[in-house]
């Protein structure tokens, strides 16, 4: 492998975050256009938003569902539990990792699911207490599980 090839796609980098900056910028400026106000949103909204993001970024970087959306973007399968980024540079190589990582994908599902609240209140609020019922669920359900399996021990 060649250094240019090992060299990471900087250049790709940058249009992803230009193009997630220019994104929040047209979000902010429809509902300044729209006279919609973010700071009327409560701690409650941030919390239940935090959950949204949790499970949106679970679910486009990692379930079965969302794999057709990875698939151009990993090496392999991309429904296996250890998906790689193609390599090779380029927007191919820094669109997988973005899709690939919860960190990376949930900055991103975070920042449209709140800027979906401002601009679509009616449709944001829907989708953003959806998907934060669905995160909180996701907890709830790991720790039945883990109380479960506590509880069934031997003593």
């Amino acid at each position: 492998m060649d250094s240019a090839q090992e060299r990471p796609p900087y250049e790709a980098y940058a249009v992803i975050a230009g193009s997630f900056a220019g994104l929040l910028a047209t979000a902010g400026a429809l509902g300044r256009l729209l006279d919609r106000d973010p700071q009327c949103q409560t701690a409650l909204d941030f919390a239940i938003l935090a959950l949204a993001s949790f499970k949106a970024a679970r679910t486009l970087a990692h379930d079965r569902v969302s794999a057709p959306m990875r698939a151009p973007f990993v090496e392999g399968e991309a429904d296996a539990h250890d998906e790689v980024p193609v390599r090779g540079g380029g927007m191919q190589q820094a669109l997988g990792e973005l899709v690939t990582c919860t960190r990376c994908v949930g900055t991103w599902t975070a920042a449209g699911l709140a800027s979906t609240q401002i601009v679509a209140p009616r449709v944001g609020r829907l989708l953003t207490w959806s998907l934060g019922a669905a995160g909180a669920n996701d907890f709830l359900q790991a720790g039945f599980t883990a109380l479960k399996g506590k509880a069934n021990e031997p003593d």
